[in-house]
């Protein structure tokens, strides 16, 4: 099963093409719940549709596999699970996890507009309740400080991972007295947003402005001019995710093998350099 819940509609069809492409390829069926984390009563809702499907196993994507309430409930059901989660490095966490670096990805492009020349670099955040969020923020303000680079509070606006908060978020950012030279988005539908609001206002991107996105998705290659982000393979991390979670449970059902514990799986995304952030003049 593949439980969700994740505004990116690009991100679960990935999730979901990976997935279902590696279960094909093994002779699994694949049952998808979309879900709500914000529904108090998403435990019981889970718990009824793994009882209903009679599952094998299970694959999480955030916010769901941050939420300890419903770790703690697959735990006390027995079901084999493998979640994917935003961390930089392997937790104390005993529940076999893929980790996205999101921090160093989130570091190597604050750096790459250094090295374009900017200075007063934003940060447009997306929704809270997703952990990627915080570790691209975390890399935003580690790259500023090895620089030397002041953080302002200002350049720092919390919002959702929508296109409509890119727009808020650059207009916002754009009636400072001082407005940055460079924004961060922390996905590509939040830097389209931006980059609309940005040329509305009669600026060039990126003499102008700078900007850049997360994820590679293909609002990152539908804006003109296109943007600069952090490639994550999510059909291959889906792929990845099912084929571990499907070994195991061969070996959970085969009495001639050991049953193995699910392994840990590392990705972390690549900087991708377009014309959104690519200026000739610097700042």
């Amino acid at each position: 099963g593949y439980v969700y819940d994740n505004p990116n509609a690009y991100y679960v069809l990935d999730m979901q093409n990976g997935i279902l492409a590696e279960c094909r390829e093994r002779g699994y069926e694949l049952v998808i719940h979309p879900c709500s984390a914000n529904n108090k009563n998403i435990v019981d809702e889970l718990a009824t549709m793994i009882k209903r499907s009679q599952l094998a196993g299970l694959i999480i994507s955030p916010p769901l596999s941050e939420m300890p309430d419903v770790l703690s409930a697959l735990d006390d059901m027995n079901i084999p699970f493998i979640r994917i989660i935003s961390a930089s490095e392997v937790s104390q966490e005993s529940s076999p996890c893929v980790y996205i670096n999101d921090r160093d990805a989130a570091f190597d492009i604050t750096e790459h507009l250094i090295e374009q020349g900017h200075t007063k670099i934003a940060f447009l955040r997306g929704d809270e309740n997703h952990r990627s969020s915080h570790e691209r923020k975390i890399g935003y303000l580690n790259a500023l400080n090895k620089y030397n680079i002041p953080i302002v509070d200002d350049y720092q606006i919390d919002g959702s991972y929508s296109f409509e908060f890119g727009v808020q978020g650059a207009k916002q950012l754009l009636s400072l007295t001082e407005p940055p030279t460079g924004i961060f988005s922390c996905n590509d539908e939040i830097a389209a947003g931006a980059l609309f609001a940005v040329r509305i206002q009669g600026l060039n991107v990126p003499d102008d402005m700078a900007i850049a996105g997360f994820e590679d998705s293909p609002f990152s290659r539908q804006t003109w001019p296109m943007l600069t982000t952090a490639a994550q393979p999510t059909n291959t991390i889906a792929r990845k995710a099912a084929a571990s979670l499907i070994q195991h449970l061969v070996h959970l059902r085969s009495p001639k093998t050991s049953s193995d514990s699910i392994p840990h799986l590392h990705f972390r995304p690549q900087l991708v350099k377009r014309e959104s952030t690519l200026s000739t003049s610097g700042k």
